[in-house]
């Protein structure tokens, strides 16, 4: 595999991660032999240092390093929140509200019960792009399944935010194994002959830790995704 470069200095690189792309190999998927970072380091012939991780199932911009320097002010950078992300997301349903701001403190591990686990503080913006139908019965009440066009700015980096806020507020993502619902994920997967998380890393911005430039680092979500029938840069 052959990773698409999104910019590349002497000291970052941003790549276009695909879908089920793991960042970097790890014992929880022991089978798998790739990996965006063993795959970008020796596509560039130097060392890589991943300074952020996406989900396996999202898509779109990742950062790397070049040096361990550079790593430790980029992660410094995301740690404060000084980095702003934005996100495509196919969510169930259709919200009441064109915009709104999720605030729901988050437990530190999603994959144990929240109970007596530390709540980290957690913020995401959304709006509805577009409101979707599609002629797929997923619910014998009706006849069609709606779909919201999301865009989310995650205000922290918690584990797993988006997927879950959007699960919090009645709408999870598409496709989302564990916050979704299976019946609905399957059936949408046969309606679109694809089977993916429907979240994609459109967008980070930051300031470049070594020379202090602006850097808008994006990754359109491409044909494949419902709804996108224009460049949503607005």
């Amino acid at each position: 595999m052959t990773l698409t470069l999104l910019y590349q200095d002497e000291h970052l690189v941003a790549i276009d991660k695909p879908p089920g792309l793991l960042v970097h190999r790890t014992q929880l998927a022991a089978g798998e032999d790739e990996a965006a970072l063993q795959l970008l380091r020796d596509q560039l012939g130097r060392p890589v240092w991943p300074v952020h991780r996406l989900d396996r199932g999202t898509s779109g911009v990742l950062l790397f390093a070049l040096s361990t320097e550079v790593a430790s002010l980029l992660g410094a950078m995301f740690e404060q929140g000084l980095m702003q992300k934005s996100y495509l997301a196919l969510a169930r349903g259709w919200p009441q509200e064109d915009a709104g701001l999720i605030d729901h403190p988050l437990a530190r591990d999603p994959e144990q019960p929240s109970a007596g686990q530390t709540m980290l503080a957690a913020q995401t913006r959304w709006r509805v792009l577009e409101r979707i139908e599609w002629a797929l019965a997923t619910d014998p009440r009706f006849p069609n399944t709606r779909v919201a066009l999301l865009e989310a700015e995650p205000l922290q980096g918690r584990r797993h935010q988006i997927r879950r806020h959007l699960k919090h507020i009645a709408h999870p993502i598409l496709g989302d194994a564990t916050h979704g619902k299976g019946p609905l994920n399957r059936a949408v997967a046969a309606f679109l002959g694809t089977q993916r998380l429907w979240l994609h890393a459109r967008e980070l911005k930051l300031v470049h830790p070594v020379t202090g430039s602006p850097l808008q680092l994006e990754a359109q979500p491409g044909a494949t995704w419902p709804g996108i029938d224009r460049d949503w840069t607005g």
